[in-house]
């Protein structure tokens, strides 16, 4: 099995460097554009995003949160000529034989998914999310630990749902919509918009998710 490199050395690459350790992968090192080569701590910072040619024996991931920052990335990338992206499933989620995950995406530890769930690209369901039946989770979702989905709920691409939020049956995001911590959707959001609260009501616009 190829060795990985991850792209982002914020706290969540961090962990995702724990999360490929689970599944049995090997961490080559860090590439991130904010962060100087050589070791920092027991992590190995390889260079910038767009030294990933050097490296081209290996598998790649994309280890950062926001879904506005993460999709630029892949552009990036995509556009240098790095299409194909590793996926990472930790051994403990439970999921379906019917449950399909695109490249690229991560799936932590805890996650459940139950039966005929559709999960994008460059996905993020973090620590101990619950997926119910027939969930279409869209390219380029993030979705932090303790999020509960009911069943048939639509996340559009670009969708952000925060720490312990709960979205009821039939319920869609929007794209580039967020529910913010804590936060109870009961009906459909509006794009590009901010939710908070329970039952969440919009409450700020966000930039164009593209």
């Amino acid at each position: 099995m190829k060795e990985l490199v991850i792209i982002g050395f914020g706290g969540f690459g961090r962990e995702i460097a724990w999360l490929a350790k689970d599944c049995g992968r090997t961490v080559l090192g860090f590439l991130d554009d904010n962060v100087e080569p050589g070791l920092h701590g027991a992590h190995r910072l390889l260079g910038k995003a767009c030294d990933w040619t050097k490296f081209s024996d290996a598998e790649f991931v994309v280890a950062i949160g926001s879904p506005r920052v993460r999709k630029k990335v892949v552009n990036v990338l995509a556009s240098e000529g790095l299409t194909a992206f590793a996926t990472l499933i930790h051994p403990s989620v439970r999921m379906d034989e019917s449950v399909h995950v695109g490249q690229g995406s991560l799936i932590c530890a805890g996650t459940i998914a139950t039966v005929d769930i559709n999960i994008g690209e460059h996905v993020i369901l973090n620590l101990n999310v619950t997926v119910g039946h027939d969930c279409i989770i869209h390219d380029f979702v993030t979705v932090a630990p303790m999020v509960a989905l009911s069943g048939n709920v639509t996340l559009s691409p670009g969708v952000e749902v925060g720490t312990g939020a709960a979205i009821r049956q039939g319920v869609e995001m929007a794209a580039g919509s967020m529910l913010g911590m804590g936060g109870v959707l009961t009906k459909n959001t509006e794009k590009n918009t901010i939710y908070i609260g329970s039952p969440a009501k919009a409450f700020k616009p966000l930039p164009e998710f593209n």
